[in-house]
């Protein structure tokens, strides 16, 4: 298609900050948002949270709340008030915060992996812990996946189709590859796309421990002796734009996004396939007609779950063969944790910074090399890169697959 779609904003919050500039400073420093916890619920002392996490360590809404005129966040359960903060963030890159115009034929896909998981496990306490007979009259509202689609179209005027994606940790992935089919379909000139969690919650925290993916000490993708995942909580959004309408009105282009593929692994509710992945892989290079030997960044799944590396490294060595090593593989999650309905999205958007920068950040707590995952991985510290394109990967419990790709402009 001639339609041509541009990265024109970003915006985000993690463990590592708020902020674009915070949380790519940290990143490329070698610093992690990662830390201990060891909490007991004050209603419900049988829930704890023992481990680590990379929680967001408080949100500064006086940006965004400046813009709207009034509080916008203090009702919102946190999943909300992230998307809210990193939204205003990448609006404000784009240049659109002052054109309402522009932002009223824009559209919204949002990815959103579990919704108001704090919300909802306020409700439980108060009527199963504490014996109370009703909950918050704003719990239903508060706790649906599609909450942060809904106040992201009421604060900022977009008017346009606006939902949530939920494909697990993909969700985000696609929401950015979605929106991107509608801007070449010529659907839109302007879509806000990304993703946001808040999954540390004494609920939550007990559910993913029972899935024994959760790692003791670290998140290590890729390393020999990694043992799991650790939970992250933030948001990640991005600013699309048609690349000729965004050069027009003078906008800052970060890439273009030129591949886009997606597969369902059809096998197992948890275990990844490689062939699957691996087809979402293939199209994408197919829809970017890029030559596997482009020298590129790879922002990596990286979960630092012993079956999710080795399968993506499988992945990545069967499709790139004898062009591997002329890529550089990083991945963040070691830095500010699986952020679950914005994974794909907040490592998309550090894979353009590196892309942009030409320099790549360092997967953290790395132990040695795993033969099963024999990567050109970037670790110990940040390294200069010559790549000309980013290739971005979301592989998420299900078997739901997508692959991003991006070139400089």
């Amino acid at each position: 298609m001639s339609r041509r779609v541009a990265v024109v904003g970003l915006g985000c919050l993690s463990a590592l900050g708020q902020g674009v500039a915070a949380n790519w400073d940290r990143l490329t420093a070698g610093e992690g948002g990662i830390r201990q916890f060891d909490r007991r619920h004050p209603d419900a002392p049988w829930l704890e949270i023992k481990g680590p996490v990379a929680a967001v360590e408080g949100v500064d809404a006086s940006g965004v709340e400046a813009y709207a005129g009034r509080k916008v966040t203090a009702q919102l359960d946190p999943s909300a008030a992230y998307a809210v903060v990193a939204t205003h963030e990448a609006l404000s890159d784009a240049g659109l915060l002052c054109e309402p115009a522009l932002m009223a034929d824009a559209v919204i896909l949002y990815g959103a992996a579990s919704g108001g998981n704090l919300t909802q496990e306020e409700g439980y306490v108060r009527t199963l812990a504490k014996g109370q007979s009703n909950t918050h009259p704003l719990t239903i509202p508060k706790t649906m996946s599609s909450a942060g689609v809904s106040q992201l179209s009421i604060i900022f005027g977009v008017q346009g189709v606006a939902f949530a994606i939920s494909s697990a940790c993909a969700s985000s992935a696609h929401a950015i590859a979605e929106a991107a089919h509608m801007i070449r379909a010529g659907r839109t000139e302007i879509a806000v796309v990304g993703g946001s969690d808040a999954s540390i919650t004494f609920g939550s925290w007990c559910s993913w421990q029972a899935l024994r993916v959760m790692a003791p000490d670290a998140c290590r993708p890729f390393s020999i002796g990694r043992k799991g995942m650790v939970l992250g909580d933030g948001a990640a959004t991005l600013v699309l734009e048609e690349l000729e309408h965004a050069r027009a009105r003078g906008a800052t282009v970060y890439a273009e996004i030129v591949g886009l593929g997606g597969s369902s692994d059809a096998a197992h509710l948890t275990a990844p396939s490689a062939e699957g992945a691996a087809a979402a892989f293939r199209r994408a290079y197919e829809d970017a007609e890029l030559p596997r030997d482009t020298p590129s960044i790879v922002s990596a799944h990286g979960t630092g779950t012993a079956l999710n590396d080795r399968t993506e490294a499988e992945v990545l060595r069967g499709a790139l063969g004898g062009d591997l090593d002329r890529h550089r593989v990083i991945a963040t999650k070691s830095a500010h944790g699986h952020l679950l309905g914005a994974a794909g999205g907040i490592g998309f958007l550090f894979g353009l910074l590196a892309l942009r920068a030409a320099v790549a950040p360092p997967i953290l707590g790395y132990l040695g090399r795993d033969p099963a995952c024999d990567l050109p991985l970037v670790v110990d510290e940040a390294q200069r890169i010559d790549a000309e394109a980013l290739i971005s990967n979301a592989f998420a419990f299900g078997g739901l697959n997508t692959v991003l790709i991006a070139r400089r402009v």
